[in-house]
């Protein structure tokens, strides 16, 4: 789990161009969404894809959206939940 949350950190900077956030200094508990680091429904949007793309999940719902992007720990939970449901 804790690698997949250092693999997120690393992407939400990329995609999200926070320059000034280090993986290390990146809360995992904080709030993504609204939160100290102004991800916006822009941003959320980008997410959804890079989620998609990226770990083949689609959030197409967004109350189950707002539960997973509240924080990097509740998305990389909801990643490696849903993961486990595909044959491999």
């Amino acid at each position: 789990m804790q690698e997949l949350i250092e693999e997120l950190k690393r992407k939400l900077i990329d995609i999200l161009n926070l320059s000034d956030v280090q993986p290390e200094t990146f809360d995992e508990h904080a709030q993504l969404v609204g939160g100290e680091l102004g991800i916006d429904s822009i941003d959320v949007l980008e997410m959804v894809v890079m989620v998609e793309k990226d770990y083949g999940i689609v959030i197409n719902n967004q109350e189950v959206g707002q539960k997973v992007f509240s924080s990097l720990v509740s998305l990389a939970e909801y990643i490696q939940e849903h993961s486990s449901d595909k044959p491999s």
